[in-house]
């Protein structure tokens, strides 16, 4: 695809993110919020549904043979096989749990995706005034000025963000990790929505991030830390099967000064 209609991509996603938080941002002060529970753990509310339903309309509407993924109306489709087609990757609210309670870490993530390596990336944080946005090959960019990572030496001074899956049955290995990064670095983050982490690791604001995600938690923003100089990656083998960029178990997304000691550090973990 030409760099013109990437670039046209880039715009389009953009405005529909942009969009889509003025939904959130009405929904929010009409002080009405309908609560749902996706698998009675999963929070989920009508300005999700109304998001979603504003950007897949938009992508339908501009781009009909183009796949969607989204977490709300089409969280099930994803399969390498659909990786042959342009795909969009959507959360329509990243961070629904601080939205629902009333804070301003809420995120609209749009990836567009091409033969499984995402080239479009969009973070719209709406209570925040921030957009971030990169496309492949060039730099990130916050509201328009470019944005670069850390570059922290030591991991002694470190600011790590990380989060914690609504599913509570296995939270052992969680707190070993938790307790090393603790022990080893300067404090540690929990933000409430991946996107804003991962692209808050872009902008210097964290130093590493780590976590087990779904891919439209993290497609967009790990191309915007990665094209603000961020290494990306996973402290745990990916499988032969997976694709690498996608694959949401054991993210880690640092400055690339600690990258490697942070992998080591939860790996040694992991092992416990």
């Amino acid at each position: 695809m030409s760099n013109d209609t990437i670039q046209e991509i880039s715009i389009f996603a953009v405005d529909i993110a942009m969009r889509a938080g003025e939904i959130i941002q009405q929904e929010r002060r009409k002080g009405e919020l309908e609560k749902q529970y996706k698998s009675n753990q999963e929070l989920v509310t009508n300005a999700d549904l109304k998001a979603d339903e504003l950007i897949t309309k938009h992508i339908r509407s501009v781009y009909p043979d183009h796949r969607i993924l989204s977490e709300e109306s089409a969280p099930d489709t994803f399969n390498i096989k659909d990786l042959d087609q342009p795909i969009w990757i959507i959360d329509p609210i990243d961070g629904t749990v601080n939205y629902a309670h009333g804070h301003h870490q809420v995120a609209v993530s749009v990836a567009y995706a091409e033969a499984g390596q995402v080239q479009v990336g969009v973070v719209h944080c709406p209570f925040q005034n921030e957009t971030f946005q990169a496309i492949r090959g060039k730099q990130s960019l916050l509201n328009h000025k470019p944005i670069e990572v850390s570059h922290k030496q030591t991991l002694r001074k470190a600011l790590i963000g990380t989060g914690f899956p609504y599913d509570k049955s296995n939270l052992a290995p969680l707190i070993d990790r938790l307790s090393a990064i603790v022990n080893h670095c300067q404090d540690i983050r929990r933000v409430g929505s991946a996107a804003v982490d991962i692209c808050w690791v872009a902008m210097g604001r964290l130093d590493g991030f780590y976590e087990s995600l779904s891919p439209w938690d993290f497609a967009a923003a790990r191309l915007i830390a990665e094209q603000a100089g961020a290494t990306c990656g996973h402290f745990s083998e990916v499988p032969a099967s997976q694709l690498e960029q996608l694959y949401g178990e054991d993210i880690l997304i640092a400055t690339p000064e600690l990258y490697s000691e942070l992998k080591r550090l939860l790996q040694s973990a992991s092992v416990k």
